[in-house]
């Protein structure tokens, strides 16, 4: 048996790294995981043994266990679950103001799902290059927002190099995922990185200012200084996963300090009484826009919700 790590999922075939070497791998029969159900059993990041045949092709029999992953719901009716990579030491968010715009909605969704699976975040604003006056007002208000609840901010123009060696030394010797909205600028940031990789780019669609897929599949790169990354296909949105009403709130990192003195220790910060949040959210030391899409995922159907206990409990 032989050891290796997938580099590369297409769905039915997988491109397996052991000692130097890519080997092309495929399951034979079918692999369960245990507690969960997705679309694919085996994902990039995994840890896979393998046995070789005859014609150079690996037969995939098992996988190691996982120190975390990130899994998505699909938003669309289907509500299929698909793991988007596993064994991740640090996600970087890349993310624009514009040209395209990435929502505050979208990444709190993205920084929750993080915070679920135990993957610290950099925020890479890209593009810095380009913005205007009233731009650059904008994107400080929002680097203000996450620096005070605790996430690394990073200024970058991918395309121009700027930012990037500060960025290379927060991702050195590790295996990074690096996500956004398509055409944010993921495969210039990695190309920006290390050139040789020559990583296909495309500009953004002027007719609907959205980002055109350069990306099919998810796939890991050996970067200079010992950087592992892996380029996702451009993600549109999340639907989270098996968190239910209850701990939302707690993937929040300043709701859950907050939450501490909230009058009922199952609060949801809503409409119970001595909500100590929604006491932050007005003296100004919770940003209102957390809030605001606090409550949108409440609403989110794609969310478990547990079965409404009879009564609240005092804390």
């Amino acid at each position: 048996m032989i050891q290796g790590t997938v580099y590369k999922s297409t769905g039915s075939w997988y491109l397996v790294k052991s000692q130097d070497k890519f080997f092309e791998c495929r399951i034979k029969g079918k692999i369960r995981l245990k507690d969960i159900s997705t679309t694919n059993p085996i994902a990039v990041g995994d840890l896979v043994m393998f046995d070789l045949e005859n014609d150079g092709k690996g037969i995939i029999s098992d996988i190691l266990p996982r120190t975390n992953y990130i899994i998505r719901k699909s938003v669309n009716l289907s509500k299929q679950r698909h793991i988007i990579a596993s064994n991740i030491d640090i996600s970087v968010l890349v993310v624009t103001l514009n040209n395209p715009n990435t929502s505050s909605n979208f990444i709190d969704r993205f920084l929750v799902s993080c915070q679920a699976y135990d993957i610290p975040v950099i925020i890479a604003f890209n593009k810095i290059d380009s913005y205007s006056e009233v731009d650059r007002f904008e994107l400080e208000k929002m680097i203000k927002t996450y620096k005070k609840i605790g996430y690394h901010c990073e200024l970058i123009s991918a395309k121009y190099g700027n930012g990037i060696d500060e960025l290379i030394e927060l991702m050195k010797s590790k295996t990074c995922i690096i996500s956004g909205h398509s055409g944010v600028g993921k495969s210039t940031l990695i190309n920006s990185i290390s050139p040789k990789l020559r990583l296909k780019t495309k500009e953004i669609s002027s007719s609907h200012n959205q980002g055109k897929h350069t990306t099919t599949y998810a796939e890991m790169f050996d970067l200079d200084a010992n950087i592992r990354v892996i380029d996702t296909p451009g993600i549109r949105g999340f639907g989270l996963v098996d968190i239910s009403k209850y701990e939302l709130g707690d993937f929040f990192p300043e709701f859950l300090l907050a939450k501490q003195k909230c009058k009922f220790n199952n609060c949801v910060h809503l409409d119970e009484p001595d909500c100590n949040v929604k006491k932050k959210i007005e003296d100004g030391d919770i940003f209102e826009s957390r809030y605001l899409t606090y409550l949108d995922m409440l609403k989110d159907q794609n969310i478990y919700r547990k079965p409404d206990e009879s009564s609240s409990t005092e804390s």
